[in-house]
């Protein structure tokens, strides 16, 4: 069981939502968080409350979707840690509510420079930190969305099915590193990700969906997440029932199709 006191953990999404709940579970883990996101106001908020927990606690705002600022971004990072990052949870991200047929790629070039390429850019850049160390556990929080498509969600399920080939690919490469990669798939969390979701004129769906509005908590699904993190899971899948639709879609294609699509309904 991995020990995380003292550990300094860099989480990426952490005003809100998963992240926000991820930043307090680590706190009372005894870990040092490193919170990022664009809201600072939110972020200070966070750190507030970790610090009852914890010792440490940094933020270090950021925007996540501007590449060209994020080798500045780790620079700081270290700088405030003295140079060591434990642990690196990938939360950061924005959904999407439109049909493919009336988003412009633009649209879709912007969610996946925030949900794919910034996990991606952000690994590389810290990867040789944990390579010196030979000691580290990269987190990557996806979506079920990663396992199979979902109408309405084109570019936001795209993102998804690239970080799970990334990191799974990055698992095996670093097999011999003593550098763990954990890829999280939640279903249907208790979270504002509706509400924020990109729509097809570029603006914030400004809606609760349904589904997520009696998902499970965020602070329950930290906790999970946290527990399989302490096992060293290559894995961790946490909903309710609507996981049953990752086995669904690999073990009964058709019934996924018809349940997605509303055929037979």
């Amino acid at each position: 069981m991995k020990d995380l006191n003292g550990k300094v953990v860099w989480i990426t999404g952490a005003s809100s939502g998963i992240g926000r709940e991820l930043s307090i579970a680590f706190a009372k883990e005894g870990a040092f968080p490193v919170l990022t996101a664009r809201n600072i106001k939110n972020l200070n908020q966070v750190k507030k409350c970790c610090l009852k927990w914890t010792s440490k606690c940094w933020v270090q705002p950021a925007d996540l979707s501007k590449a060209d600022k994020l080798n500045e971004l780790v620079d700081d990072v270290l700088e405030k840690t003295g140079g060591q990052i434990d642990l690196f949870v990938n939360d950061a991200g924005v959904s999407q509510r439109s049909w493919a047929k009336e988003t412009s790629v633009e649209i879709d070039r912007r969610i996946m420079e925030l949900d794919y390429f910034s996990a991606v850019t952000l690994t590389k850049l810290i990867l040789p930190v944990m390579l010196k160390n030979k000691s580290g556990h990269i987190i990557v929080v996806s979506s079920i969305s990663g396992k199979f498509g979902f109408p309405m969600r084109t570019a936001y399920t795209a993102s998804k099915h690239a970080l799970q080939g990334f990191f799974e690919s990055l698992r095996t490469e670093l097999v011999n590193d003593n550098i763990n990669v954990t890829i999280v798939s939640p279903g249907r969390i208790r979270t504002d990700i509706s509400l924020h979701a990109i729509t097809k004129d570029g603006c914030s769906y400004k809606k609760m969906d349904k589904g997520q509005a009696k998902g499970m908590s965020a602070d329950l699904c930290a906790y999970k997440i946290i527990k399989g993190i302490k096992k060293n899971k290559k894995e961790i899948l946490v909903g309710g029932n609507e996981l049953l639709m990752v086995y669904i879609h690999r073990y009964l294609p058709w019934l996924y199709y018809k349940i997605v699509t509303g055929i037979g309904n």
